[in-house]
Formats: structure tokens, C-alpha cells, sequence
């Protein structure tokens, strides 16, 4: 038998180990839209409404922070989760002006993903008073900035899968090169 036909098999589970494992690191999920959507000016909305493209994480709270004129936090209690849908209610009329949308959602895969996003209170912006300031939910307000189409990031990303499937090919190779000599040494 051939060297090539003997490692045959421990390269064919090493390749099935490794297929079985990718789609798992792309399990992420993603903002698919929201209402208001990004850049849009609409009249004061009493909620912000977040549409991801998987189920979201139902035991672990969403966290939605809505920034408008002078720092001021707007949100009115805690965010709701329905399947991939994420609701929070808003703490009173939106006085004109700009306001960014932070949000931070924990993925079905247990990735967390964090995104921003802005849209604007029509009406002619005027100096306000502060509104109620509400915490930052757990931790810092997320940072990153998403684009038109709605970017966001993920914490621990799936190079760790990577790596778990680089470890079950080795594994694999190595279990083949160990079943090649002993049946080598049997043969004589």
C-alpha cells in the first residue's frame, strides 16, 4: 500500500473535523436594520427598534444607551428581546436634534456584538436642559461606529475556532502517523 493511500484517511477526518467547525465561527450575529435606520430624520420616536439577522441571546440582557444633544441619556428602562428583534422604550418625547444609538447584544453563539449608529429629531435644535441621566448600562456605552449598512464588531471573534480546528487536524494527522508505524511494525 502506498504512503499517500495509507494517510488517506486521517487527512479525510482532518478535513471533516475542520468543515464541521467553520460554519460555527460564522455564527455571529448582525444588525439587518433599525427603525429609526442610520442618517434618517424622522419626527420624535418613542422607541428605538433593532433588527438583527439571528436570534439574540434571550438569558443575557441587550443593552441599547440613546445619546442625544449635550450627552444627555434618553432611554426608558431596560431593552426587551423578541427572537432577533431588540426593543427600547424611550423616556419621553425626543427634544430636535442629533442622537446616536449604542448598542451591545450577545449572540445565540455567545459572541458579543456591539455597534452605534446615528439619526436625527427633526425640528429646529435648540439648547436643552439636560434629560434624565440615565446609567450606562453595565460596562462602557459600545464605541463603534457603524456604517450605512451597519457594521458591528465582535468580542473574541472566531480565531478560536481556527485554532481548535488547526489542533483536530493535527490530532488527526498525528493519530494516522501513529496507526501507519504500528501497522508498519507488525508487517516487519
Amino acid at each position: 500500500m502506498t504512503r499517500a493511500r495509507r494517510l488517506l484517511p486521517a487527512f479525510l477526518a482532518a478535513l471533516l473535523i475542520g468543515l464541521a467547525l467553520a460554519p460555527a465561527a460564522q455564527a455571529h450575529t448582525a444588525l439587518k436594520e433599525s427603525s429609526p435606520a442610520d442618517g434618517q430624520t424622522v419626527a420624535p420616536p418613542t422607541e428605538i427598534v433593532l433588527t438583527f439577522t439571528d436570534e439574540v441571546n434571550q438569558t443575557i440582557a441587550p443593552q441599547v444607551v440613546v445619546t442625544g444633544p449635550g450627552g444627555a441619556k434618553h432611554q426608558g428602562g431596560k431593552a426587551t428581546t423578541e427572537g432577533a428583534v431588540v426593543t427600547q422604550p424611550l423616556a419621553g418625547a425626543l427634544p430636535p436634534g442629533d442622537y446616536t444609538v449604542g448598542w451591545r447584544v450577545v449572540a445565540e453563539d455567545g459572541h458579543p456584538v456591539t455597534g452605534s449608529f446615528e439619526f436625527t429629531v427633526e425640528g429646529r435644535a435648540t439648547p436643552s436642559a439636560p434629560a434624565t441621566q440615565a446609567a450606562p448600562p453595565q460596562g462602557t456605552a459600545p464605541t463603534t461606529t457603524a456604517d450605512p449598512a451597519g457594521s458591528q464588531t465582535g468580542e473574541g471573534g472566531g480565531s478560536s475556532w481556527w485554532w481548535i480546528g488547526l489542533a483536530a487536524l493535527v490530532a488527526a494527522a498525528l493519530a494516522g502517523g501513529a496507526a501507519m508505524l504500528r501497522k508498519r511494525s507488525a508487517n516487519g
